[in-house]
C-alpha cells in the first residue's frame, strides 16, 4: 500500500519561494505523483504531476515558469519535490500530493478538474500549509 507524506509549507511574502516535498512510501516501480491545492470553499485543483519512470512533467498554466516539479528515486526514501519561486497570494491553500497508476508509458493522469483520468489520484497526503501574504 502507497503512503505519501508532505512537508515544507510555510508563510512568504509575495515574491518569495519554498520547496515541497512528498514522501512516496511503498514505492511502485513506475507511478504518477501529482500536487493539488486547496482552499476553504473551493475544489481543490491541480498544480503539477510526474511520471517517476520517464520523467515526463506537467503543469497547469498558471504555475508555468514558476513551479518545478521533480522526482529523486536514487535514495531508499522516494521523493517528489515542488518547487514553488514568485510566490503569489493566489497560491495560498493546503497544497496535497497524490499517487495513481500511470495512463501510459509515458503519460499521467491528468490533475485538471474533469481532465482524463483525475479520479485515479486516489491515494492522498495529509496536506501542507503555504501561506503568501504580505
Amino acid at each position: 500500500q502507497v503512503s505519501l507524506v508532505e512537508s515544507g509549507g510555510g508563510s512568504v511574502q509575495p515574491g518569495g519561494s519554498l520547496t515541497l516535498t512528498c514522501v512516496v512510501r511503498t514505492y511502485p516501480v513506475t507511478t504518477c505523483v501529482g500536487w493539488f491545492r486547496q482552499v476553504p470553499g473551493k475544489e481543490r485543483e491541480g498544480v503539477a504531476s510526474i511520471h517517476t519512470g520517464v520523467g515526463a512533467t506537467y503543469y497547469v498554466d498558471k504555475v508555468k515558469g514558476r513551479f518545478t516539479i521533480a522526482r529523486d528515486t536514487a535514495k531508499a526514501e522516494k521523493t517528489v519535490t515542488l518547487r514553488m519561486n514568485d510566490l503569489q497570494p493566489d497560491d495560498t491553500g493546503v497544497y496535497y500530493c497524490a499517487e495513481a497508476g500511470p495512463s501510459s508509458v509515458w503519460a499521467c493522469p491528468s490533475v485538471v478538474v474533469g481532465g482524463p483520468g483525475r479520479g485515479d489520484y486516489n491515494i492522498w497526503g495529509q496536506g501542507t500549509q503555504v501561506t503568501v501574504s504580505s
